[in-house]
């Protein structure tokens, strides 16, 4: 595998797991149908934006609860 192909693989695998590229369909489970994958990969995509969210919302929380001097 040449860099150029390496680079390629990397870039296509942030974008999936990003949610910019469709998820390669599943082989490690072949029970899955069809929509069964897509709704799969959807619900770990808004699954992993809500942990960010949430993530997001908690350092707000600690960085109000800073300045207002309701953490010491």
């Amino acid at each position: 595998m040449t860099a150029r192909q390496t680079i390629q693989n990397w870039v296509a695998e942030a974008d999936r797991s990003e949610g910019r590229r469709a998820a390669k369909p599943a082989t490690a489970d072949p029970s899955l149908t069809a929509p069964e994958r897509d709704e799969l990969v959807r619900l770990r995509r808004e699954n992993r934006q809500l942990k960010g969210e949430r993530d997001i919302l908690s350092r707000a929380t600690a960085w109000f609860a800073k300045e207002t001097g309701v953490l010491p």
